[in-house]
């Protein structure tokens, strides 16, 4: 567990270093964070499991649940498809890499590193203060709630489903959907 929580820091320190001064919109800062995400899991001893229709079907019920949220703090009746551009089609794989690694590293590997010591409550908890804390730097403390409800989502997709399928397409979605969508 200390493994995993000193590791998901120091790439989120990485990430900030790499993306400064604007973290959120960095390409480069994006790769590097998940990478390094990635292998924090790996030298955990994370593994991926055999995928499940059931658990990608759980994803993207998640994944709506997540949207409609979205939408609905953002004034969804104004909102509409962003135009594509190259920045964009760059920005798209990016995204979906830095969520995979995110739920790799923290509902894979840390999740499972709580669990079994703490039980599923505990590592729902710890997961879903990381992951909110983790957004704070690069969207203001005013997304700490949305976090902290995505990631008890995101963490109860991990329990339901049990695999980190399910909160990887559901966060993949809901993340590409917050771009694509003004």
């Amino acid at each position: 567990m200390a493994l995993c929580l000193t590791g998901i820091a120091a790439a989120a320190v990485l990430r900030g270093a790499v993306g400064a001064p604007d973290t959120a919109a960095s390409m480069p800062a994006g790769i590097v964070f998940a990478l390094a995400l990635l292998a924090v899991a790996i030298a955990a001893g994370w593994r991926p499991g055999r995928p499940r229709v059931a658990a990608a079907a759980i994803g993207i019920a998640g994944g709506g649940a997540l949207i409609g949220t979205w939408l609905l703090s953002h004034g969804a009746p104004g909102l509409q498809l962003s135009p594509i551009n190259a920045g964009l089609a760059l920005w798209t794989p990016i995204v979906a890499l830095v969520a995979i690694a995110e739920e790799v590293a923290i509902r894979g590997a840390l999740f499972t590193a709580v669990r079994s010591g703490h039980g599923d409550s505990a590592a729902l908890v710890v997961t879903t203060v990381l992951f909110a804390a983790m957004h704070v730097p690069l969207y203001g403390i005013g997304s700490l709630p949305l976090d902290l409800a995505a990631g008890l989502l995101l963490g109860g997709l991990r329990i339901v489903s049990g695999g980190v399928l399910a909160p990887a397409v559901a966060h993949v979605l809901a993340d590409l959907a917050g771009g694509w969508l003004l």
